[in-house]
């Protein structure tokens, strides 16, 4: 009879098994929340800000980027890069890039003291009307807070690479606990309860609007990844091992050498699908180097789109690359020239790119908001609005319970949930290298201080209110 008992007991009833899922699915949830919802905020203010890089910088810039007088013609790009070598004499030119706009400065890089810089000039006069450190432009600023946290490093990127893996988990735990389970009213699960009080409406402000935005979060994290250090590599080598990415010399004759360069390394503004691709090299031995307008011409014959940046030979091997990504992702441009005889040693564009090299062309695009003009812009920014509302809303809610430490929900009863949802997080660990890292970190903390040391548990799982 006892043994009948026990085995009785230690069944648990489907309404404390049904608990026993959801509180383990809550207990990731809350751990997936604590570390991601502070970079999620820097994450959804940068990339907010940096949505509308176009009209910041044009109205932060206006002297630098409008001409002050228009003429009837330009000058040829040399007559440009003359007027910025008078005006730096210590400096070496890098790269001139062309705008559409006929009111725009030509923008030319150089280095000067070991400083990247861009000069402004206008193209009807060949008037300097001013110059911006590049690493200290507004925007720039954003850009590296987005990617690198300010810091920068290896370590702060993981860090972001890491947040974002986190959040998919967020997300799709997120959607388990928001799912209803006996839907009789739409109030509560896809509209909130405005007229609720305390943690029920901070709940619903919290649960409906991360309903409607789940979809197009996931989208701003996937078409983020592949900028990443770990995701972005194998995002690279699954695209080039299923033949999926981009091919080395599109539009080119014969067998090229190469050089031990990816044209990253080289050249501004190259195109995601092309930053890998390696850099031909010119044929060493002509008597003159061609010259800044030979190659706008040739950029202008192979129609590329405005606006395009030529980067400047390095070396006697160097090449002369044409590269336009800021343009919409099907006018994506990237050409090599040999520096001796202007020939075309490289054109990939667009339609060259692998199916998966197009996606993720259009997917970069979409994540920077010029996919589809100011309704792309504004789409991301009522996406980033709503981030930084689902995390402001967790922390209230967190803070409605009154735990009196941490307040981390507590393992469930049942076993089997405990263990069902960590191998779901391990596969997930699996696909996502650095979540399968701190998933390890998470144990190691748990069994080795949390459960050792009493105060650390108490805090950890302090009681709620």
């Amino acid at each position: 009879m006892n043994e009948l008992k026990q085995e009785y007991t230690a069944t648990p009833s489907p309404k404390k098994s049904k608990a026993s899922w959801y509180q383990a699915v809550w207990r990731w949830h809350f751990y997936a929340g604590l570390f991601a919802a502070p970079f999620l905020l820097i994450l959804a203010f940068s990339g907010g800000v940096y949505l509308f890089k176009p009209q910041i910088e044009g109205m932060l810039y206006q002297e630098q980027f409008e001409v002050n007088e228009m003429g009837s013609q330009v000058l040829a790009p040399a007559s440009i890069t003359a007027a910025v070598q008078e005006s730096y004499p210590d400096a070496a030119i890098s790269t001139y890039k062309v705008y559409e706009e006929a009111d725009r400065t030509v923008e030319v890089g150089v280095m000067d003291g070991g400083i990247a810089k861009s000069v402004y000039v206008n193209p009807y006069n060949g008037d300097v009307q001013g110059e911006l450190i590049t690493s200290e432009k507004f925007t720039e600023l954003f850009k590296k807070l987005h990617s690198e946290l300010i810091v920068g490093g290896t370590f702060a990127n993981r860090l972001v690479e890491l947040a974002a893996c986190w959040t998919i988990l967020l997300l799709l735990t997120g959607l388990y606990l928001w799912w209803p389970r006996k839907l009789k009213s739409i109030w509560g699960v896809v509209l909130p309860r405005f007229n609720a009080r305390g943690r029920t409406f901070w709940r619903d402000l919290h649960a409906v609007p991360a309903f409607w935005f789940s979809i197009m979060i996931v989208i701003l994290i996937a078409t983020g990844l592949p900028w990443s250090g770990i995701m972005g590599e194998q995002i690279n080598k699954l695209a080039t091992s299923t033949n999926s990415g981009y091919p080395a010399f599109a539009h080119s004759f014969g067998e090229k050498p190469a050089s031990p360069v990816r044209a990253e390394e080289v050249a501004e503004d190259v195109p995601w699908a092309s930053q890998n691709d390696v850099v031909p090299v010119s044929a060493v031995g002509g008597y003159q180097t061609i010259s800044i307008d030979d190659a706008s011409m040739i950029a202008s014959m192979e129609n590329v789109a405005k606006p395009y940046t030529i980067s400047m030979p390095m070396g006697e091997e160097g090449v002369y690359t044409i590269a336009t990504s800021h343009s919409v992702p099907w006018d994506n441009a990237t050409l090599h020239l040999d520096q001796y005889s202007g020939g075309i040693l490289s054109d990939v564009r667009f339609a060259d790119y692998g199916l998966m090299a197009q996606g993720i062309t259009a997917g970069i695009a979409l994540h920077e908001g010029r996919l589809f003009g100011w309704l792309n812009q504004a789409l991301g920014l009522v996406t980033c609005l709503a981030i930084i509302g689902i995390v402001i809303s967790s922390f209230v809610m967190w803070r409605k319970r009154k735990p009196d430490g941490l307040g981390a929900p507590k393992k469930p009863i049942s076993k089997k949930a405990s263990r069902t949802i960590f191998i779901l997080m391990i596969a997930g660990g699996i696909l996502m290298p650095l979540v399968g890292v701190s998933i390890i970190a998470v144990l190691l903390v748990d069994f080795f201080i949390v459960k050792k040391i009493p105060a650390v548990n108490r805090w950890f799982h302090g009681k709620t209110a």
